[in-house]
């Protein structure tokens, strides 16, 4: 009998295991900050990457990846969450607040957690919502699946920092002093910079970090084989989102979001597997998508609730496929913008809510680097031609880009009639994600945070009408000024605070064809209840009338109750100050000692503005 019954145990021991065994592990590895185009796996212009080549000849390529964002902690978190963040409120890079998870979901890796996976991350987080204590069994630098159990599946993250930013934040003298192996002269320069030494030198070192951290994602490879995991284990390469040359990282272009994917496919697995090892697939796969792939080769139940949809399978399940890829940025550190994107097939549509907030608009740390500094320089100096002036200058407020012909989006085809049908269908596209969702990023964030921040999901679906209608007022800005006039003046006299905000922003857009509703404007500027939209007024007036808009702000300051919001007035001082015509402004530290709440971003821009 004992016999027996130690025979069964031993049995469902045993089937524990070979259940486990069954089971594949997974290592994401992220490189920080490039995008596809720096890997010649990917572009020809790119660097040599002989290890990544190694995991695409045993596994798949994916030609068109795509972070949905292209900033670091927005992007992290629509990964880690598989939700849009504009949808649940954490679309700002740097967060002024957290966000809870959506009701009922949890970061996906707590899922994996829940069916007995070992879960590490190594070791950057950065994310905008809220994290359960189940989500990662170990998250530092030292984390790594060695600690797991014997015989335990495990899912790790392995960031790289190699490849950061901060690698380009070296003193001009460098140029001088520290050669690069990669040669400065033989480096692929795009059209929208400058072909000067320090731009040359600029990307020919940060070829030499893709190399370097080629290096690197070999070793770790390395040490999964060494520890006979290599053929249980399906390997993610891919960047956190674009490069972080000017014009890449924080900025919604192919350059920004465009990231080089590659899935090394497990030996044990191959047979499963109905794409061919070594392919190179044509199918559109976005940051919400990755974690429901990952549960999805667990074997485990994709949540209801989430955003993406998993584009691998074990077998021949029916998988959606897409040709669309939809994009978002919105506060970049201190730096204000609100641009969607969506990429259909060849074509990338970007519309700019508020286009007058030129792209080269300062961020402090993106003018650390050399090469942004002398591009503002060359600007300012007369010395660009028209692509590589665009940077610095007011958007329209739609582009449309055919990126297989144009891949860094020079040539603007959103005026060209033989485009129009292309450009009204990515529109209504684009316009129905926006409206479904629906997209916060129609209130200012200083708003959201005292209303929203408890439950952004819930109060979008509460306001969805609303922002229907904010949209709706926000697109009077892509038809003529004629065709919009009467709404606009509608918009103005709104009972509704945010339907006057976006109808002066709107204003703004159409620029001096709107100076026909000066009056209306100026009364706004002086007496509107609501501070924000007296800024956004006093902006119009600025940049449109020859109005100073020295007192309306000042006084904006003086009304405002948090760092948050100062700092949304902040950006149009900034705007107003280096942008055309230019205007002086005089505040001091001690007009900002009022606010309430973290000033981080805050004390960004009185930095720039006032100095320590």
């Amino acid at each position: 009998m004992l016999r027996g019954l130690l025979s069964v145990v031993l049995m469902l021991l045993l089937g524990g295991s070979l259940l486990a065994a069954e089971k594949p592990n997974f290592v994401w590895i992220m490189s920080e900050d490039n995008s596809s185009h720096f890997l010649k796996l990917f572009d020809p212009t790119g660097a040599p990457t002989p290890n990544i080549d190694a995991l695409a000849d045993q596994g798949l390529v994916y030609e068109h990846a795509f972070s949905n964002a292209p900033v670091c902690s927005v992007a992290r978190t629509t990964l880690i969450t598989s939700c849009y963040a504009p949808r649940i409120g954490t679309f700002q890079h740097r967060k002024s607040f957290m966000v809870p998870m959506p009701e009922g979901l949890k970061m996906f890796p707590a899922y994996l957690h829940e069916a007995g996976y070992y879960t590490t991350n190594n070791s950057k987080e950065d994310y905008n919502a809220k994290k359960s204590a189940d989500v990662w069994d170990n998250s530092s630098r030292k984390a790594s699946w060695k600690n797991r159990k014997s015989g335990q599946p495990f899912f790790h993250v392995q960031t790289f920092t190699t490849t950061h930013e901060s690698s380009l934040h070296f003193p001009a003298k460098d140029i001088q002093d520290k050669p690069t192996d990669t040669d400065p002269e033989t480096v692929f320069i795009p059209p929208h910079h400058p072909r000067t030494k320090t731009f040359k030198y600029t990307y020919a070192r940060y070829h030499d970090r893709i190399q370097e951290v080629d290096r690197q994602i070999g070793q770790l490879v390395d040490q999964l084989e060494q520890e006979g995991l290599l053929e249980t284990t399906f390997v993610f390469y891919f960047g956190d989102h674009g490069g972080v040359l000017p014009r890449g990282k924080g900025y919604a272009y192919e350059t920004g979001l465009h990231v080089p994917l590659v899935i090394r496919v497990p030996e044990k697995f191959r047979d499963q597997m109905p794409e061919k090892i070594g392919s190179r697939l044509d199918s559109f796969v976005s940051f919400v998508d990755f974690g429901p792939t990952v549960l999805n080769l667990a074997g485990l139940k994709v949540p209801d609730g989430i955003d993406g949809h998993a584009f691998l399978a074990l077998g021949n399940a029916h998988l959606m496929q897409t040709d669309e890829a939809f994009g978002y940025a919105d506060r970049f550190d201190e730096k204000y913008d609100m641009v969607r994107t969506l990429r259909k097939g060849k074509y990338q549509y970007v519309r700019n809510f508020q286009p007058f907030n030129f792209d080269g608009l300062m961020n402090n740390y993106r003018y650390k680097m050399a090469a942004y500094r002398e591009w503002r320089e060359l600007f300012d100096a007369g010395k660009l031609n028209q692509t590589q002036a665009q940077f610095f200058q007011a958007r329209p407020a739609e582009m449309l880009f055919d990126v297989e012909a144009d891949p860094y989006e020079a040539k603007n085809l959103a005026n060209d009639p033989q485009h129009a049908k292309v450009l009204a269908e990515l529109r209504g596209r684009l316009n129905n994600r926006v409206a479904g969702m629906p997209d916060l990023g129609f209130y200012p964030e200083s708003f959201l945070a005292e209303n929203a921040a408890d439950n952004p999901v819930a109060f979008g679906q509460q306001h969805k009408d609303e922002i229907a209608k904010l949209l709706e007022i926000a697109n009077l800005e892509v038809l003529s000024f004629d065709e919009a006039r009467s709404n606009l003046m509608e918009a103005l006299g709104s009972s509704d605070p945010w339907q006057r905000y976006w109808g002066v922003i709107a204003c703004t857009s159409h620029g001096k064809s709107a100076l026909s509703l000066g009056k209306q404007l100026e009364a706004i500027a002086q007496s509107d209840p609501e501070n924000l939209v007296r800024v956004r007024a006093a902006e119009f007036l600025a940049l449109h009338a020859e109005v100073d808009p020295a007192a309306v702000l000042k006084k904006a300051i003086a009304d405002a109750e948090t760092a948050t919001e100062a700092n949304l007035i902040l950006n149009t001082v900034v705007l107003l100050q280096d942008g055309q015509p230019g205007y002086e402004f005089d505040f001091q530290q001690s007009d900002f000692q009022h606010l309430k709440g973290s000033r981080g971003e805050l004390d960004r821009r009185l930095e720039y503005l006032i100095g320590k």
